[in-house]
C-alpha cells in the first residue's frame, strides 16, 4: 500500500511540475515565436493597422535595390520577392532572375537570403540554365543590407 502511495504521490508530482513548466513558457517569452504569421503578428499596438510581417527594413531595401529588374511577385506578409527574367541591354545573350527571402522581423544579416538565377541563350535560341558565379548573391544580399541601414538611419 504504501508503494502505490508514493508511486502516485511521484506521478502527481510530475504531472504538477509539467504544468507548471507549460504555463511559465506560455507566459514568457521563450514560448513567443517571431515567424509566427497571423493577425497578431499583423496588427500593430494603434489598434488594427496592418504592417508587413518581416523586417519593414529588409523589404524596402530589397525593392529599391531590385528596382531594375521587373518585379514578378512581391508578398509582403511571406517575405518573398521574385523577380521576372530581366536581360541586360547590353548583354541581351544572358539573362538574370533574382529571389529575396526576409526570414526575420529584426534587421539582421542572417535575416535574408538572395538566389540568383542566370541563363544564356543557345544558338538555337533556347534559354539555358547557366552557373551563377559564386559571389553575385552575396553582392545584392549585401547591397540590399547597405541599403536597409541606410533607411533605417534615415528614419523613413
Amino acid at each position: 500500500m504504501a508503494f502505490q502511495r508514493s508511486q502516485t504521490r511521484r506521478t502527481l508530482m510530475a504531472m504538477a511540475a509539467v504544468a507548471l513548466t507549460a504555463a511559465a513558457l506560455s507566459t514568457s517569452g521563450c514560448a513567443a515565436n517571431p515567424f509566427k504569421r497571423g493577425p497578431a503578428a499583423m496588427s500593430s499596438s494603434r489598434g488594427g493597422d496592418t504592417q508587413i510581417g518581416v523586417n519593414a527594413f529588409l523589404w524596402r531595401a530589397s525593392l529599391d535595390t531590385l528596382a531594375f529588374m521587373p518585379l514578378a511577385s512581391a508578398d509582403p506578409y511571406g517575405g518573398i520577392i521574385i523577380t521576372d527574367w530581366y536581360a541586360n541591354p547590353e548583354a541581351p545573350n544572358e539573362r538574370f532572375k533574382a529571389t529575396v527571402y526576409i526570414l526575420d522581423t529584426r534587421l539582421r544579416a542572417d535575416g535574408l537570403n538572395v538566389t540568383i538565377h542566370r541563363q544564356v541563350k543557345a544558338a538555337n535560341g533556347d534559354w539555358q540554365d547557366a552557373v551563377t558565379q559564386a559571389n553575385t548573391a552575396e553582392t545584392i544580399e549585401n547591397q540590399i543590407l547597405v541599403r536597409a541601414r541606410q533607411i533605417r538611419i534615415s528614419g523613413r
